[in-house]
């Protein structure tokens, strides 16, 4: 394989450096190689990908998201595969931040790879493309026996935004057996148009881990679904303050003069983010119920508290309801 020659000052004695027998010389002699301009000498973090030092193979792959190229994107999805999680992991980021829309023709492949890490280091890459290539095998790929691979194909399809994919991401919330992929479909719902996903939506709320209801309770606030008030204001009483705090900012997106009172409740919270969280829905809002309950907090410990609520007073003085 010929390459071009290395005029540029300096270049040539990095090209040395990178055969030394010393794999930390050749590692900071990546590092100094990203410093040249131009892609002429792309091949040498391409070579590097082979080099027989993890460190090495992590630089040159770290380095090469700067080269958007076909040469370095198909020796990186090669790279997908390799033994060192680190290395992989690097391979797998490059290729996200390049988003080049012709590395799904590598990837694409590698999403039926015989190892795990493969098919969901491909999908994670797939993902910030958006090709509507990647659509079929995202769907397959929600049967994968790995729940990592589940999780990135759930991810793909949710940039997708692919509106035949809602009944499977619905499926997912409710019946997979890994609390992080029931998180991602959760999340993964927020693209939907319509109040087909509520049902699923409304398990999420129920759901084991805490994770899953926190995410449930946020998609709700982002679609607006104003026939899960009732759930919502339930989950100001669960167990775990994170969901608590989504329910309440969800209750402010949804506007909904009926979640005031149990808003209220969540001022005098000995934890501040609730009643920070509490003050600013019940600003969105806008009731005038809530002004007297308000000023009362204007004097709270915590600054941000004092803020939210000066904030949400405002707001209600000026678009009350």
């Amino acid at each position: 394989m010929s390459h071009p020659p290395d005029t540029a000052p300096g270049l040539q004695a990095i090209s040395t450096r990178l055969q030394s027998p010393d794999s930390e010389i050749r590692r900071i002699a990546i590092l100094d190689l990203t410093d040249f301009a131009g892609d002429e000498h792309v091949y040498l973090f391409v070579s590097a990908l082979d080099d027989t030092s993890p460190p090495v193979r992590r630089e040159a792959a770290a380095a090469l998201q700067a080269f958007e190229c076909e040469q370095g994107v198909a020796a990186l999805v090669k790279l997908l595969g390799d033994e060192d999680p680190e290395v992989r992991n690097a391979a797998s980021d490059s290729l996200s931040d390049l988003k080049l829309a012709s590395s799904a023709s590598y990837l694409l492949p590698a999403v039926s790879h015989p190892l795990p890490q493969v098919r969901a280091s491909a999908l994670r890459a797939l993902k910030p493309l958006r090709v509507m290539a990647s659509y079929q095998a995202a769907i397959a790929a929600l049967s994968d026996q790995d729940a990592v691979v589940r999780r990135e194909a759930v991810a793909v399809l949710g940039y997708l935004k692919h509106p035949q994919a809602l009944a499977s991401l619905q499926a997912l919330l409710c019946s997979d057996s890994d609390a992080g992929v029931r998180r991602a479909a959760a999340g993964a719902l927020g693209y939907a148009s319509d109040e087909n996903g509520l049902p699923a939506l409304l398990k999420g709320l129920h759901d084991e881990a805490w994770q899953v209801r926190e995410e449930a309770a946020t998609t709700i606030g982002k679609l607006r679904l104003q026939a899960a008030i009732d759930p919502l204001i339930d989950s100001l009483q669960d167990a775990y303050w994170q969901v608590r705090l989504r329910a309440a900012r969800s209750l402010g997106r949804l506007r909904n003069p009926s979640a005031v009172a149990a808003l209220l409740t969540l001022l005098s919270h000995q934890i501040s983010n609730l009643r920070k969280e509490a003050a600013l829905a019940l600003g969105e809002i806008g009731s005038r119920l809530a002004l007297d309950e308000l000023e009362k907090h204007q004097a709270d410990p915590d600054p941000e508290v004092r803020k939210s609520v000066r904030l949400a007073i405002r707001q209600i003085n000026t678009t009350s309801i």
